[in-house]
């Protein structure tokens, strides 16, 4: 029998519907209820394609007798923390205070006004590797709650009060030597062997590489030893890092994108689910490296988001999951994407099998589970016959894998994440000559306007073109102003600098805290705990990072003083986590370095052609340079926006105009004077 969930839009939710708890989406409605039970709420927090939040799930949650606990003692509430970010960031910043440590499944016990008085992550259904079981934790506390309220109400009060007292930010304006500093605190992190930055687990570090990718380029003609010795480093932890991970078992090797994170330091076994967030970033850091591999990486990985996540209604989908059915028909994780030697003769045949099997690094005792290997392209061919091997191979691996059952696809469309591909599909079509990439994006964008605008105000998610009803919070905002900042620069078009505006300018009115940055909740969002407030990067960038980088770009468009001032104050919010643990503001750093360096306003005008192109090409290779591509026609004095106007030919020639703060260089017609 379906429990509450049966009607939520979540697929995350939708997973427990038929759960025997008596689950509770997370609203008045439930607080109220445990209100009238005096009982305390118990608030699990995952989503769609969290591997251990299925574990738990089959462990707990369907099982009679524990769900029989939960219900009997407490009011049960089940969040997507994709759905609502606010919610979950609030319980994190609770659950790492009192355990140390975060992640998903998160379970939290409140009382009647939300306080957190207990808190973990995963609890197995027996006593396990010194951990209680889940029923002994839910015996415990509802002991607790019943029986010895003041010690209850008093942890409830620290743990609220902690959280209010941790809201309160610090303030450092950045200067080129924190950039310095920042790439030096990164060296005695980087992993030389390995790349990457610590050890296992270890992410994909997205906005770092991105942050050295604009710290190398803009520095690269450094004259002081010092300063060359910093540019080698930076250049080294990038270069290592991106080729690393492009051979890597966390790298899809026949259909491209990366999955969310390798289990271990070398990235040879990936945590298999395959997220949005990480795809669009990763697709515009590779875009944007010129190089034979980072073209290949950034390609296959745009085509993967586009086979295996694009929305009939012209979005991206959230997730793949980790876990798919294997041959036996047991759900298991990593099922759709590892291989045995004889899994590949099968495919190949004999000859290419043996072949694909020690290209791959396929072994009989496997580098995976029950003697499977992921696949791994840690050297690969470089002749031309031996390439055109290489791509009938993955091209008849891929048919082979589209036979086995696949994972399951969380299909809702997140704004942010949305606004992340967008941006990342306009790198990859600018860079790559790819105009279906450019047009991709603009069908997300049409999505996002026409569905999650809602009276003028951002929604969150949809699903199946309808949309949910949470509120977009400040990385929705930010994210997605940037997608059509892009896109402007992308397209030519001047309506996407009117939506970006608006989206901008609710932020600025709604979001705006007192010390020059934003809070991650409007105004006149629902009260929860705390307002939340980020100021780390995770995965994807926090709120706050890629509000810097949207207001920064649409000041250097438009020259109106007011966003770039608003850019300058958020930066210096930023200031003391980017100089003390640059590896969480990678995305405040690299907003950073182009600020320092205007950032450049640069309009390429001519005839389409490749003239205009390859003038356009350098131009877009500049570290975080915004860049318009115009006719001449579109360049005269009723030009639609102000960047552009006055801008003719030199000699009938494309022409580049480099720009800083309105004020430009002499006009260039050659490329490598642009470079």
């Amino acid at each position: 029998m379906a429990n509450r969930l049966a009607s939520a839009t979540s697929p995350y939710l939708l997973q427990h519907a038929e759960n025997p708890v008596d689950w509770w989406e997370w609203g008045p409605e439930a607080f109220a209820e445990a209100r009238r039970r005096d009982a305390p709420v118990l608030l699990s927090i995952g989503y769609a394609a969290c591997h251990w939040c299925h574990v738990m799930a089959h462990e707990s949650f369907e099982d009679e007798a524990t769900a029989a606990l939960m219900n009997e003692f407490f009011v049960n509430i089940k969040v997507d923390r994709e759905e609502r970010p606010d919610v979950d960031a609030v319980y994190m910043a609770a659950t790492q205070a009192m355990t140390g440590h975060g992640g998903w499944p998160m379970t939290c016990v409140l009382d009647h006004e939300g306080r957190p008085f207990f808190a973990g992550t995963y609890f197995p259904d027996q006593p396990r590797h010194g951990q209680p079981a889940f029923r002994q934790v839910l015996t415990s506390l509802a002991d607790a709650w019943f029986k010895k309220p003041d010690d209850v109400a008093q942890a409830a009060a620290s743990v609220a009060a902690h959280l209010q007292q941790a809201a309160v930010s610090a303030s450092a304006t950045l200067g080129p030597e924190d950039l310095d500093l920042a790439v030096r605190g990164l060296a005695s992190e980087f992993d030389p062997q390995a790349g990457g930055f610590g050890g296992a687990p270890k992410f994909p570090p997205s906005m770092v590489l991105e942050f050295l990718r604009r710290y190398v380029d803009a520095r690269g003609s450094a004259s002081a030893a010092a300063d060359d010795e910093l540019v080698r480093q930076a250049r080294h932890m990038l270069v290592r890092t991106l080729h690393a991970m492009a051979g890597s078992g966390m790298y899809d090797q026949i259909g491209g994108g990366f999955a969310r994170y390798a289990v271990d330091r070398g990235w040879v076994v990936p945590h298999f689910e395959k997220m949005l967030y990480d795809n669009a970033q990763l697709l515009g850091v590779y875009a944007r490296r010129d190089s034979d591999l980072s073209r290949r990486v950034a390609q296959e990985t745009a085509d993967f988001l586009l086979r295996e996540l694009l929305t009939p209604e012209g979005g991206f989908a959230s997730a793949l999951d980790a876990d798919s059915l294997d041959a036996e028909g047991h759900l298991e994780e990593g099922a759709f994407y590892a291989w045995t030697p004889a899994q590949l003769v099968e495919a190949l045949g004999h000859d290419r099998g043996a072949w694909a099997a020690e290209l791959f690094g396929v072994t009989e005792d496997g580098t995976f589970e029950k003697g499977t290997s992921t696949l791994q392209l840690r050297h690969a061919p470089t002749t031309s016959g031996e390439l055109a091997r290489l791509s009938e191979v993955k091209a008849r691996l891929l048919d082979a894998r589209e036979l086995r059952p696949r994972p399951h696809r969380d299909d809702k469309v997140v704004a942010a994440w949305n606004g992340l591909a967008i941006s990342g599909f306009c790198a990859a079509g600018t860079m790559l000559d790819r105009p279906d990439y450019v047009d991709a994006a603009v069908g997300a964008a049409r999505l996002l306007l026409e569905v999650h605008l809602v009276d003028g105000r951002l929604r969150r998610v949809s699903r199946d073109g309808a949309v949910g009803a949470h509120a977009g919070v400040l990385e929705d905002h930010a994210c997605v102003a940037q997608g059509f900042l892009d896109l402007l620069q992308a397209t030519g078009d001047p309506a996407w600098l009117g939506h970006a505006r608006g989206l901008l300018d609710t932020a600025l009115e709604r979001f705006r805290a007192e010390d020059g940055g934003f809070f991650d909740t409007a105004a006149d969002a629902e009260a929860l705990v705390t307002r939340p407030r980020e100021y780390a990067d995770n995965a994807s960038p926090c709120g706050q990072s890629a509000m810097v980088h949207a207001l920064s770009t649409f000041a250097a468009i438009t020259g109106e003083g007011r966003y770039r001032t608003a850019a300058e104050e958020t930066l210096a919010v930023l200031g003391p986590l980017a100089t003390r643990a640059p590896r969480f503001a990678g995305w405040a750093l690299a907003a950073a370095e182009t600020m320092f360096a205007g950032p450049e306003e640069i309009v390429v005008v001519g005839e389409p052609g490749p003239d205009r192109d390859a003038l356009a090409l350098a131009a877009r290779r500049r570290p975080g340079a915004v860049v318009l591509v115009a006719t001449p026609a579109e360049t005269g004095p009723e030009a639609a926006l102000d960047l552009l106007r006055h801008r003719p030919t030199v000699g009938g020639r494309a022409t580049a105009y480099v720009c800083r703060g309105m004020v430009c260089e002499q006009p260039v017609t050659d490329p490598a004077d642009l470079a």
